[in-house]
């Protein structure tokens, strides 16, 4: 006889730096996340961080300490996989985007980070809202839908070509819209250029103030086609002038982008 699948334990981070609360209620808000976590993002594809019990547990690592929401037992592995769908008893509902990679934040709790790979649990996004509690059971779905990427730079390319004609977005929207640290920040320019050759709308991204960027081959040109208006400013230090785009008035925002 199969174990009920049902929920052991429930965390929020409540503000950045601070420890992980254990909680007995989460409520679970489409496109948004858990209410009053600092995860929460409509775009990002990491709002929410699932383990299975038996995998802590064979870590003997304790529930929370691996930074994840919601603690679950008696889903066997072979259905807890990105792409698979939790239903709640009160119609709350997650979809599973990628596995969330092991980092140094938690290299302290295992022999070597590759003991922990595949175990970290799974990320995911909220596309029913509801509240769930701990000790309430739950029901699994697999390949109910596509598995995200698990190379960001594979997500980074899925989300550009979804940036409509007319549409911009900037560095730190891909971050969020991809799923990765601040700190890949750095690796945007390096994609840029890794794709440059290839027919992706390059044009439309846009730094994290709204500058245009120097090695886009015909930015201005290719944003003033489909109707964005590019302005200029004098840059002193350079000699030059900038060109810019006020992001309020053009950023693209899809709330659903990981709801079907």
């Amino acid at each position: 006889m199969n174990m009920a699948l049902s929920i052991m334990h429930l965390f929020s981070k409540v503000k950045p730096g601070s420890a992980m609360v254990e909680l007995n209620t989460l409520n679970l808000k489409v496109s948004h996340g858990i209410e009053g976590d600092i995860n929460a993002n409509p775009i990002s594809p990491r709002q929410v961080l699932i383990v299975r019990y038996e995998d802590i547990s064979d870590l003997s690592i304790q529930p929370g300490e691996l930074r994840e929401n919601i603690v679950v037992q008696g889903l066997e592995v072979d259905r807890f996989i990105p792409g698979s769908l939790l239903t709640f008893e009160s119609g709350a509902a997650i979809r599973l985007t990628f596995h969330c990679e092991p980092c140094k934040r938690i290299a302290h709790l295992v022999e070597s980070l590759k003991s922990i790979q595949d175990k970290r649990g799974i990320l995911g996004v909220v596309i029913k809202s509801g509240q769930i509690q701990v000790g309430s059971n739950f029901q699994v779905e697999a390949h109910k839908f596509p598995a995200l990427s698990e190379n960001p730079y594979k997500r980074f390319l899925n989300f550009i070509i979804k940036i409509p004609s007319g549409k911009v977005v900037t560095y730190k929207q891909i971050i969020k819209a991809i799923g990765v640290d601040n700190s890949y920040l750095r690796a945007i320019p390096i994609y840029l250029k890794k794709t440059s050759a290839a027919d992706y709308p390059l044009h439309r991204i846009l730094d994290s103030k709204g500058y245009l960027i120097t090695y886009v081959s015909q930015q201005k040109n290719k944003l003033e086609m489909e109707g964005v208006q590019v302005s200029s400013e004098p840059d002193l230090l350079k000699k030059l002038n900038r060109n810019f785009v006020k992001i309020k008035d053009y950023l693209w925002e899809d709330n659903t982008l990981h709801l079907e």
